[in-house]
């Protein structure tokens, strides 16, 4: 499939653009016979991205596969940096919202916090963000979180309401005439000139301040206002920042500390179903959680988590206006090109943040914060799916799914569910399975088989451990979704057994095991199992599941165990080692097949002394036997 041999079955066309392809930046489209733009894709070397689509099809995912069988043709934008590609990127996916990108729900309908670009601002709730200077500080998606902050600013700032032009000339020319605002103290008047602009702004300033998170520092600069006004004998003046101080106080005491290291910093996670996905980040400012956003991912198919987690976040700093942190948390290490792409997208909007650091924190504190970053994504997905299910736009929940739930006591509904199983004869060719039930159906598509290879003899244990070891780290764990619920053939020490596998990779899901003499269900640490009607959906839903993993086992066990056959009878021939065994089986698909095969044919794959060799060995046998 390399486009460089002319190997592809595609167009003639495309052929000669994929060898044509530059090593600049910039931006891809794929384009069907029809015409219509189907997938929009960055990159920083057009050249290396745009050909790896065309490689060998058996290392491509499901949903990669489905596209690039359907290109026809490719238009390619080159852009000065990765930035710019990004940047292009996003308007793009929003203008044509081809078929196969993922697709992020804009956050548009969102109320923002305007502070508006005049001489003496006015701060009121907006939807539509428009580029006139003014500045913006949101999207609120907590409707209590947003009253509180009016609340407070309202309270404890004289902020003018009024929708007065207060110009210069206007206000010098007494156009305007104070409100009730300002006879019950919650304006200072400057439509009169009662209240000067640099005074107004300084007040301005204090509310950024605020809103950006910072209220320890505006506090303490507050009260060392508040004791210079005293001390010059302005006591009124000091009662009115003594209350402002107070109100700050209390709206402090109600925000969340979650940090005890006092640092800013923004926390990425994402939740995964099926073909959903919904990106949480924590805004976490002076050690306190000052507020949240989350936002839905579909079409996400065979996306892997640092693909979701990529796109969640660039679509995030594109889009928000707030002062972005030194610190970024997230759930997996994002690749090199698009860590650095997020990097120059933040220089490019905040020269200052020349030092911004990306973390995956693997455990303390910062590991329980971005844990609950994802628990509360894997909350917003539960409630997201909920409503499309009310909505008709996906199928009704099986009563199987909600049964095993119930009597496993699990948090959420066990939407993806994985069985494993092991199959050995006597401790040789140990292997082990993986089924993957969606919505209580298989997916073959996400069937996986390990050949285990990390101990010797018969173990199942250690078959165990290291079967789930290597699904839940490595590549697997960012090419599958996570599951809702692991379950394993077998009694209590398969099930204590694949928990702490889990628990050692910091992994905390769900596990129980279906014991086949008398259909007993085990839970981690629990002394006794316990067992299920055997008309209970749950109980039929855990044997199907323990049966598919046991076939599929089996069958994989099986294959094995014939290719060693057949390879050991080749290799007893003079001059076939391993290679050349696999290269005539590669070739002629059975040792029947080589049998019957002339000596020119295999004398095209081993050369034509081996041939010799193969042709006497399997003639003579032939001959004798007769």
């Amino acid at each position: 499939m390399d486009p460089e041999s002319g190997d592809t079955p595609y167009n003639t066309p495309l052929n000669e653009k994929l060898r044509s392809l530059p090593t600049s930046p910039g931006v891809y489209r794929f384009i069907n016979a029809k015409g219509t733009v189907i997938y929009v894709g960055k990159a920083k070397n057009l050249r290396n991205r745009v050909r790896s689509y065309f490689r060998d099809p058996a290392h491509l995912p499901g949903k990669t596969g489905v596209l690039v069988s359907h290109i026809a043709d490719l238009e390619l934008i080159i852009t000065s940096s990765e930035v710019e590609a990004l940047i292009l990127e996003n308007n793009l996916i929003k203008e044509l919202r081809p078929r196969y990108n993922v697709n992020l729900k804009d956050d548009k309908t969102y109320p923002y916090l305007v502070i508006t670009n005049e001489r003496f601002p006015r701060i009121f709730l907006t939807r539509q963000v428009r580029r006139d200077g003014s500045r913006y500080f949101g999207p609120y998606t907590e409707a209590h979180q947003l009253r509180l902050i009016l609340d407070l600013i309202g309270t404890i700032f004289p902020v003018r309401s009024c929708k007065y032009k207060l110009t210069e000339a206007a206000v010098e020319a007494k156009k305007y005439r104070v409100c009730l605002d300002y006879h019950i103290h919650k304006c200072k008047g400057p439509c009169e000139g009662l209240q000067g602009e640099e005074d107004y702004q300084a007040m301005i300033r204090e509310i950024v301040t605020l809103l950006k998170g910072k209220t320890g520092g505006l506090i303490r600069d507050l009260t060392t206002e508040m004791q210079q006004k005293a001390a010059a004998l302005k006591f009124e003046e000091a009662a009115a920042l003594k209350a402002q101080i107070d109100g700050l106080k209390r709206y402090a005491e109600k925000q969340k500390i979650v940090s005890a290291d006092s640092v800013d910093r923004d926390v990425f996670a994402v939740a995964t179903g099926e073909d959903d996905a919904c990106g949480v980040v924590f805004k976490i400012r002076e050690g306190k959680l000052i507020g949240s956003q989350h936002v839905y991912l579909s079409n996400t198919g065979n996306t892997d988590i640092t693909g979701l987690l990529s796109s969640f976040m660039e679509h995030y700093y594109l889009e928000t206006p707030d002062l972005i942190p030194q610190e970024i948390m997230m759930q997996v290490q994002l690749p090199e090109d698009e860590t650095e792409a997020l990097r120059q997208l933040i220089l490019s909007k905040q020269p200052e943040s020349r030092h911004v650091r990306f973390l995956v924190p693997r455990i303390g504190e910062k590991a329980e914060l971005l844990a609950m970053c994802l628990k509360n994504a894997g909350h917003h997905l539960h409630e997201f799916m909920v409503q499309k299910q009310k909505r008709g736009e996906i199928a009704r929940i099986p009563p199987a799914l909600e049964a095993i739930k119930k009597v496993l006591r699990l948090e959420r509904l066990p939407e993806r569910i994985e069985c494993f199983d092991n199959s050995h004869m006597q401790g040789s060719d140990y292997v082990s399975s993986m089924v993957t039930f969606v919505s209580g159906k298989p997916k073959k598509s996400e069937y996986r088989k390990f050949k285990l290879k990390s101990f010797e003899g018969s173990d199942d244990y250690a078959a165990m451990h290291e079967a789930i070891t290597r699904r839940y780290s490595g590549s697997l764990s960012n090419e599958l979704p996570m599951p809702d619920l692991v379950i394993v053939d077998g009694g209590k020490g398969q099930v204590n057994t694949a928990w702490k596998a889990l628990r050692e990779m910091g992994i905390d899901i769900p596990v129980a095991g279906l014991a086949k003499r008398l259909e007993e269900i085990w839970t981690p640490h629990e002394r006794d199992p316990f067992n299920l009607p055997k008309t209970s959906p749950a109980l039929k839903l855990l044997q199907q599941m323990r049966d598919e993993a046991h076939r599929f086992a089996i069958t994989y066990h099986r294959k094995l165990r014939t290719d060693r056959t057949i390879r050991t009878e080749l290799t007893d021939i003079d001059g076939i080692g391993e290679k050349t065994a696999e290269r005539l089986l590669s070739r002629f698909g059975s040792v029947e097949a080589i049998t019957n095969s002339s000596m020119e044919e295999l004398a095209a794959v081993a050369g034509g002394k081996t041939a010799e060799n193969i042709y006497r060995y399997f003639h003579e046998q032939i001959t004798d036997n007769s």
